[in-house]
């Protein structure tokens, strides 16, 4: 018996669609967060509004720096001359998903620490702290399951300081 070509048709459009679903399936889990057996709430879901929005503004304000496809500076870690280091990447290849949201918005909002020599600049002037948050909500859009978790997990932990 012959097999259609609609049928192996069928069969690839279920093998794409699970593969773009199983990830985000996984997302949204009502499971807590436990790592090192600390647990926290569920990971939260990004709001795709606030994703679109920090899409736009990511664009405006740090790709130039940061790189349109979040990938940084190719010698991110590598010292410049003057002890600053240049732009770090936000997608997973970076150390963003290391930080909580308290810090990256202030950091976004206040610039980087010049204890550090940082040459990021403030840009609190420039976005509201909701603008902020779409931008990060966008950042973690690119971020794989396993980051997503870690950053939420040392966002919420009630001791992180």
């Amino acid at each position: 018996m012959r097999v259609s070509w609609r049928f192996w048709f069928f069969i690839l459009v279920l093998i794409g669609a699970a593969a773009i679903l199983i990830p985000q399936i996984a997302l949204q889990s009502n499971q807590p967060v436990v790592i090192n057996q600390t647990a926290v709430p569920p990971l939260p879901r990004l709001d795709p509004e606030k994703v679109d929005e920090g899409k736009v503004l990511y664009a405006q304000y740090c790709a130039e720096c940061h790189g349109a496809d979040l990938k940084g500076s190719p010698t991110w870690k590598q010292s410049l001359a003057d002890g600053s280091f240049p732009p770090p990447p936000h997608d997973s290849s970076g150390h963003t998903w290391h930080h909580p949201d308290e810090l990256l918005l202030d950091i976004v909002k206040n610039g980087g620490d010049p204890v550090y020599n940082s040459k990021m600049p403030a840009f609190g002037d420039k976005l509201s702290d909701e603008e902020i948050i779409s931008i990060l909500e966008f950042i973690k859009s690119k971020w794989g399951t396993e980051e997503r978790e870690f950053q939420w997990w040392i966002t919420a932990r009630p001791d992180w300081e």
